[in-house]
């Protein structure tokens, strides 16, 4: 995949692009990159995706708001990109100078002198530019005047529920695994550096890997147990997942994200690896005793080696 900046990309006239924050990458976005790359095909053009990197609601919170999280950070992104068949990406910079370009201006100077523009294709709710002005009214009216096409594409739903990034945030959130994975139209992934822990879990015989996700905006989903996969050295790994404060032996006030590999007999401190959330198993709560304790896991372990027999048929 080739990536560029607002300053390397080449000039081609014949390009076709989409433009977007496309936090996560959902189903609603993968239609969006299917037709492109379609479209990109019958014009013999190039296709492009336009992203920001920071998300302008990084750039633009304001203090007095809750602190942003993401569903993907720009290298996983970059990668769902990948798997989904983008072959170019423009990563703009996203700064608070940035965000007073107009919408007008940044068709006219960066979409279509800069990089060329033959056909656009948006959401069906896409806004953008300087206080989001910018929509499908403004961008049908340069598109006669400047020479391309503009296509909207709808909405997709799940049941009767329009995909979102926003959605699929507040689902991982409430525990809503299932939901939010069949909107993405994948398992949810955090990617992270494993790191030393307090080796709590060694101790009794439940070693894990304590997981610092790489980038500080990443949603972890909520508080609980879960079922996961990792692979690793090209090797898929099962395993249960602890996200949470661990009531029962510290009294921490921020998240951590600790795997079980059910079988693994291998040192992964400092290495950087990905866990797939499968399914949700049961909510974080504190146990009066470490044997209650250890008691509960031997039933998600279970819980987990039934998932894998089921996988395995």
């Amino acid at each position: 995949m080739n990536i560029y900046t607002s300053d390397t990309i080449i000039f081609d006239s014949n390009t076709i692009l989409t433009v977007g924050t496309f936090d996560g990458v959902h189903r609603g976005h993968q239609e969006i990159i299917k037709r492109l790359i379609e479209s990109a095909k019958e014009l013999g053009g190039r296709a492009v995706i336009v992203t920001f990197e920071p998300h302008p609601q990084i750039v633009l919170q304001k203090p007095d708001r809750e602190p942003i999280h993401l569903l993907s950070s720009i290298e996983e992104r970059l990668e769902l990109f990948e798997r989904f068949g983008i072959e170019n990406v423009v990563i703009v910079p996203f700064s608070k100078e940035f965000s007073q370009i107009s919408s007008e201006n940044f068709v006219r100077d960066f979409l279509c002198k800069k990089i060329g523009l033959k056909k656009i294709l948006i959401g069906y709710d896409h806004l953008f530019g300087k206080d989001r002005t910018g929509n499908e009214t403004l961008l049908r009216t340069l598109g006669e005047e400047l020479g391309f096409e503009v296509e909207r594409a709808d909405a997709l739903s799940v049941g009767n529920e329009t995909i979102s990034s926003t959605k699929i945030r507040h689902a991982l959130s409430e525990a809503r695994l299932e939901d939010a994975n069949n909107a993405l139209g994948y398992p949810y992934f955090v990617e992270g550096l494993v790191v030393e822990g307090h080796r709590r879990g060694h101790t009794l015989g439940i070693p894990t890997a304590n997981i610092k996700p790489k980038n500080s905006h990443k949603l972890l989903p909520a508080n609980g147990v879960y079922f996961v996969t990792s692979e690793i050295d090209g090797k898929t790994y099962y395993g249960m997942a602890n996200i949470g404060l661990r009531p029962t032996f510290t009294n921490d006030v921020i998240p951590t994200l600790e795997v079980h590999y059910l079988f693994m007999d291998m040192n992964l401190y400092d290495r950087v690896i990905s866990v797939d959330f499968l399914k949700y198993i049961r909510g974080e709560r504190k146990f009066d005793s470490v044997d209650l304790f250890l008691s509960q896991v031997v039933e998600d372990r279970n819980i987990c080696l039934e998932l894998i027999d089921r996988l395995s048929k």
